[in-house]
């Protein structure tokens, strides 16, 4: 009886080793596929968005183009189209894409 006690004890402290194992793989997966890439987008966005100048050409979320007017803090007045009167003044964090003004 003493023999099968034994066993018992010696399998459930290798199915808990196995058990961490498969934990530290999945927490693992998780960093890698879905952590890592998203704190790295967010790190380009705030550089993108740091480098925002007057007179750039940017593309809004929800599909805008326009040229930068003025940059304040967490804001921006967007000139869109060729009507000098439409500037609308909009979050930063709606911009989607910059493309500077010496590109062209």
């Amino acid at each position: 009886m003493g023999i099968l006690a034994a066993e018992t004890a010696g399998n459930a402290a290798g199915g808990g080793l196995i058990m961490i194992i498969y934990i530290v793989l999945i927490f693992g997966f998780l960093y890698f596929f879905m952590i890592r890439p998203q704190k790295k987008e967010q790190k380009q966005k705030t550089a993108m968005l740091s480098a925002l100048e007057v007179g750039d050409c940017i593309l809004t979320s929800s599909g805008f183009y326009g040229i930068v007017i003025d940059i304040t803090d967490d804001t921006v007045i967007v000139e869109f189209g060729n009507n000098k009167n439409c500037r609308i003044p909009m979050q930063k964090a709606a911009i989607a894409q910059v493309e500077k003004a010496d590109a062209e």
